[in-house]
């Protein structure tokens, strides 16, 4: 179609200066956006306090919120906290979903920080994951956070994209695992149910956990049955793609936990949000001590076999996996290939990484294929496999 405005392709017309460009405001030292801003090794992290009854938990949604169908799973996992002797706030950031979030960016942001600020709130659980958690990381207040203690924020999925950051550029040690909509008094696997046992867990403290036998396929529709637990149908089997069984090398493990959700990370790299490479050289760098090197974990939640290993690739060349102790990946929730020509994930998580130099572990007990493990990002972890083939993470919080 042709414009009914002829000039702007007019061959001769002359092309109007740009305008001047005002000065940016100097970004605060503190801000993660600043060049200079320090990365901290993550030896030792800052711990939030022991989670204990009697503290006070605020509930908010910086991504996806709860709408009514799904509200009274809402109300049986806060009723069960409350039941455990927690003190429950709801944020108005909550039983709302609209344009695939719980209200506007700013609104989430200001929510999320007044809650991190707050010295008489102990930890902040998000119902569950989302689509925008991105959104939020410009808006917070990087500074003021810097300044402020540390709370537990746990979850997984899209929560992952705070929960790294603030391990990153703050320092503080956040909590990867179950969300709170899966904390429902029904659950009765062991990673699930000693989930508020191990937050806990005092500075200089640890905590062991187990590989699970089972795992779960398929989710409950908490609008079907707001009281479910998981359906643990399926054999769990952790297998090293690039070591030989009896590797003694393959399965003794040690250092310090970093990840999160592959499909919402991968989007952190190259940014001052996801400086993952920086972080692992200023850990090998730091003349404080020995060094105690990075166990980084990915799991997948809905990328297909090709924009799995396209993802995997991305990462591995934007240096994340570069000087890692191992790569720990959960089982892959994806859409799995249908044709046998075709590429499925097993085939494109080898290829993308089946030849790191580190031991590669694949379908451990991490993210959305539950039950997962609590993994606390900073942590020093120590992970051995047993001779029934059982898995064994301890977490020393030091």
């Amino acid at each position: 179609m042709q414009s009914s405005d002829p000039r702007p392709l007019h061959p001769l017309r002359p092309l109007r200066p740009l305008h001047p460009l005002r000065p940016l405001r100097p970004l605060h030292p503190l801000h993660p956006l600043h060049p200079l801003h320090p990365l901290r090794p993550l030896r030792p992290p800052r711990y939030p306090a022991p989670l204990r009854p009697g503290a006070r938990i605020a509930v908010t949604a910086p991504s996806s919120g709860v709408e009514p169908a799904h509200q009274a799973r809402l109300d049986v996992v806060v009723a069960h906290l409350r039941a455990q002797g927690f003190v429950v706030e709801e944020g108005r950031c909550l039983r709302s979903h609209r344009f695939d979030a719980s209200a506007p960016a700013a609104e989430r942001a200001a929510e999320l920080m007044h809650f991190l600020l707050r010295d008489d709130i102990a930890a902040v659980f998000p119902p569950w994951g989302g689509e925008l958690a991105i959104e939020l990381l410009p808006r917070l207040d990087w500074a003021a956070l810097a300044a402020a203690q540390p709370k537990w924020l746990i979850g997984f999925s899209d929560t992952s994209t705070l929960l790294l950051p603030l391990t990153l550029r703050l320092g503080w040690a956040t909590a990867h695992g179950p969300g709170l909509m899966d904390l429902a008094p029904s659950q009765h696997d062991a990673l699930t149910t000693q989930v508020m046992a191990h937050l806990a867990t005092p500075t200089g403290g640890h905590f062991t956990q187990q590989s699970s036998t089972h795992w779960q396929r398929h989710w409950t529709d908490f609008a079907v049955d707001p009281q479910c637990s998981y359906r643990l149908t399926e054999a769990t089997a952790w297998r090293c793609l690039n070591r030989a069984e009896d590797d003694p090398t393959a399965w003794s493990l040690q250092g310090r936990l970093l990840g999160g959700c592959l499909d919402t990370l991968m989007h952190l790299a190259g940014t001052p949000f996801g400086d993952v490479p920086r972080t692992v050289a200023a850990d090998a760098a730091d003349a404080a001590g020995p060094r105690d090197g990075v166990l980084l974990y990915l799991e997948n939640s809905d990328q297909d076999p090709v924009g799995l290993l396209r993802a995997l690739t991305g990462l591995r060349l934007a240096g994340w996996f570069d000087g890692i102790r191992g790569l720990l990946l959960g089982r892959s929730a994806g859409p799995e290939a249908t044709s046998p020509d075709a590429l499925h994930a097993a085939m494109a998580v080898h290829q993308a990484v089946g030849d790191l130099p580190c031991p590669v572990i694949a379908d451990a007990d991490i993210g959305h294929l539950p039950p997962q493990m609590l993994l606390i990002n900073g942590a020093l972890a120590a992970l051995q496999r047993g001779a029934d083939g059982s898995v064994r993470l301890t977490q020393t919080l030091a």
